[in-house]
């Protein structure tokens, strides 16, 4: 018996006391691939959707650290006024720009896209950020199923509207935030938005791969433009967007320690927007500041037309 108390106050004991130990190089490990590059921005237009909060937010403290003109575009105004606030306080850089962009309407975001390009001149950089996750069946204002119309069809939208700006201002770069979620996915054709069958942690999986699959095909369709297109996994970050769930909020707090924070998650978005050594590297996908595997799905050229093909259909647009 006293053998046994003995095992069990040396485990509760011994444990903590490891994990104590553990903790610097659990954190690192956690952290993962860091941006190294010392790039300028000066005279540069970055946009990045969502930066109102998470890796979003984290990466338009860095770019505007750089020196670069951020627009943040957002649907809540309110944080991303508070947001731009403190970058600009932090980096002292004043070209922090809020607009208001909502994902989940069509009319919003070429309002969004019209106003930028009667304002701008240039647009060097496009990170589609804004996500996303887990959210309970809904419907955007156009009818898509949400994480479809917002994850995939609303930044294919906005990439399109925008995409001259961005080839007059070559070189420029798209970054478009996937996951490593995008593993567990697969466009339904038959049932795109989800109405046959529904669950909400698939719906999430399935934009992820949307994303991926757009890049390839934009990549592909931008050679010899200098324009550039790749996608990424930040990481599984402790950040707002598992607010949908409450299972996941508590699990998402309960194991924040092994989980990146926001700054740490922004860290590929950042490389992939500013590392010179991928000026005219395109389609690719990474994850921790370096190339990734994908799906076999996300590699499929075909599924990549046909769904490029679709996305034009649901949004009523010709992009040849």
């Amino acid at each position: 018996m006293l053998n046994c108390l003995a095992t069990v106050l040396g485990i509760f004991i011994c444990v903590p006391l490891l994990l104590f130990m553990a903790a610097p190089y659990i954190r690192r490990y956690v952290a993962g691939g860091v941006c190294k590059s010392t790039t300028k921005l000066n005279g540069k237009v970055v946009m990045i959707t969502g930066a109102n909060t998470g890796i979003g937010k984290e990466t338009a403290r860095d770019l505007a650290q750089r020196g670069a003109r951020v627009i943040i575009a957002c649907r809540d105004m309110a944080k991303g006024e508070a947001a731009a606030c403190e970058i600009r306080a932090e980096t002292g850089n004043q070209q922090v720009i809020v607009k208001k962009l909502d994902l989940a309407d069509t009319k919003s975001i070429r309002e969004f896209a019209e106003n930028f390009l009667a304002e701008e001149k240039e647009l060097h950089i496009l990170i589609n950020n804004a996500g996303v996750m887990l959210c309970p069946y809904s419907k955007t204002a156009d009818g898509f199923e949400m994480h479809l119309g917002v994850n995939h069809l609303g930044h294919f939208l906005l990439t399109f509207l925008l995409l001259e700006c961005l080839k007059q201002s070559a070189p420029a770069r798209i970054v478009n935030v996937s996951s490593l979620a995008h593993h567990g996915g697969r466009i339904r054709f038959h049932d795109l938005q989800g109405e046959k069958c529904y669950n909400w942690g698939l719906a999430y999986c399935h934009s992820k791969l949307a994303n991926v699959l757009f890049t390839r095909e934009l990549a592909r369709r931008l050679q010899g433009t200098g324009v550039t297109a790749n996608s990424l996994h930040p990481g599984s970050v402790y950040s707002e967007l598992v607010r949908h769930s409450i299972l996941m909020s508590l699990l998402w707090k309960t194991f924040s320690f092994f989980l990146k924070t926001p700054r740490e998650g922004a860290q590929t978005s950042v490389y992939c927007a500013v590392a010179e050594e991928l000026e005219s590297v395109t389609g690719q996908y990474f994850s921790d500041c370096r190339p990734a595997y994908v799906s076999p799905q996300g590699r499929s050229d075909e599924l990549a037309k046909k769904l490029w093909n679709v996305s034009c259909e649901l949004l009523g647009i010709q992009w040849d």
